[in-house]
């Protein structure tokens, strides 16, 4: 293991509170100090890179001889070649668990908002209107929540619903209906989690499975009051398949705040939308949660310097220190 003083790449903003972390141990290059065709010069300069949600290519990982650790600032690693570190000896690390109970939260506050109806009889007050029978709200209760993947945060999502009185169904192969809380239903199959509920939240990874794997035969099982909100990964819900629903009238509403492309164009016709309450990918970005993550980021940098794999290394069994 490389000992003295690393070189760290942190390709996005990060909270200040990691970033010092890793300046008491690494000469670090911040994301504003480069760009990608310095990037792809420099690569093998660097022994660990902090990443967000910018992609990091094969071919660059595959160049970066003294890289040693990608540390994850989040959960999903569909951005993180894992199979081309793993050849490389390089540790992938993720922080499962950081900011859940955020994202369940903003996923709960997106459902309310658009089954409220709250952006647009905002708009239209902002706008002078005090037609209250322009937008009429739907209550939340009186249906159930479908969950799309029961990891950590579909959890604390079962939790808030059961809070106000929700039930939940729960569709994930990788769950045994066991380990699931008294307050929620496995169901077997994605078929009947979309014939049970009302209404359906995603909280599952970005992965060859799951890309796509809400599309338009899901969409048609949901009642016409339905709602889909998708707060885990852009891809998984099928937008052009969503907008088709939205305009048929087979489903009420939708809460974004992933998409496939991000940042999302301003024009995007999901977005133009009354029946959609959109978000830019911010679910899991409140003050606290960006500071936990970027000191998580960077002391999982620091292990690996020291010798140490941490905990959450994705692909510890292929990594020899």
């Amino acid at each position: 293991m490389t000992t003295g003083r690393w070189r760290v790449l942190v390709t996005e903003p990060i909270d200040e509170a990691g970033l010092k972390r890793l300046e008491e141990i690494a000469d670090v290059t911040r994301w504003d100090a480069y760009d990608d065709e310095t990037l792809a010069r420099e690569i093998d300069h660097y022994h660990a890179i902090v990443v967000r949600t910018k992609a990091l290519p094969p071919e660059m990982i595959e160049r970066a001889e003294h890289l040693r650790v990608i540390s994850k600032h989040g959960v999903g690693l569909d951005n993180v070649p894992v199979e081309v570190a793993s050849e490389g000896n390089v540790a992938v690390c993720n922080l499962p668990g950081v900011n859940t109970q955020k994202v369940a939260e903003h996923a709960l506050a997106l459902l309310l908002a658009v089954r409220k109806t709250t952006p647009p009889t905002n708009a239209a007050l902002a706008d002078g209107s005090w037609d209250r029978g322009d937008y009429r709200p739907r209550t939340i209760k009186g249906g159930i929540l479908g969950l799309f993947g029961f990891g950590h945060t579909g959890r604390n999502l079962a939790e808030l619903a059961h809070g106000i009185g929700l039930p939940c169904v729960a569709y994930d192969p990788y769950v045994r209906d066991a380990d699931l809380p008294l307050h929620v239903t496995g169901v077997e199959t994605k078929r009947e989690l979309f014939d049970r509920a009302r209404y359906v939240s995603v909280h599952a990874p970005l992965t060859d499975e799951t890309r796509g794997a809400i599309g338009a035969e899901q969409l048609r099982r949901l009642p016409d009051d339905g709602v889909v909100v998708n707060t885990a990964r852009g891809g998984i819900v099928d937008e052009e398949s969503l907008l088709a629903a939205l305009e048929a009238g087979e489903i009420a509403g939708a809460g974004m705040d992933v998409f496939v492309d991000e940042p999302l164009a301003p024009n995007h016709p999901l977005i133009e939308r009354d029946d959609v309450v959109a978000t830019p990918h911010i679910a899991g970005t409140t003050v606290e949660s960006l500071r936990r993550m970027s000191i998580g980021a960077a002391d999982n940098v620091r292990q690996v310097r020291d010798g140490r794999l941490p905990e959450m290394t994705v692909n510890a069994a292929e990594i020899e220190l």
